[in-house]
């Protein structure tokens, strides 16, 4: 789970999961309100999750010859986890930092 780099405080899995849904790029800590960002590195592997899960799915209806019933069967509890897991890759900072 990410920490403050202002005052140390690791956030829940709950409190993460709700605020990587805003459209601020910054994050309040909810122990300090220092603005956090989320690090280059760690918004690298969240896109790599997002850019890998749609081909994945597919190159799966592709070989398998799936239906449509059945790819959805697959792809809604691998949203799922990809969501779950999604908490555990953040890294806060407390500047922003370029992608490039």
């Amino acid at each position: 789970m990410p920490t403050c780099q202002n005052c140390g405080h690791q956030w829940s899995w709950k409190e993460t999961f709700k605020k990587s849904f805003t459209l601020s790029n910054g994050m309040r800590c909810p122990s300090c309100g220092a603005k956090q960002y989320a690090t280059k590195r760690s918004r690298t592997r969240m896109s790599l999750f997002t850019f890998i899960f749609s081909p994945l799915l597919i190159l799966l209806a592709f070989f398998f010859d799936l239906t449509i019933g059945t790819l959805m069967l697959i792809a809604i509890p691998l949203f799922a986890v990809v969501l779950i897991i999604y908490p555990f890759l953040y890294e806060f900072s407390n500047e922003e930092e370029p992608m490039w």
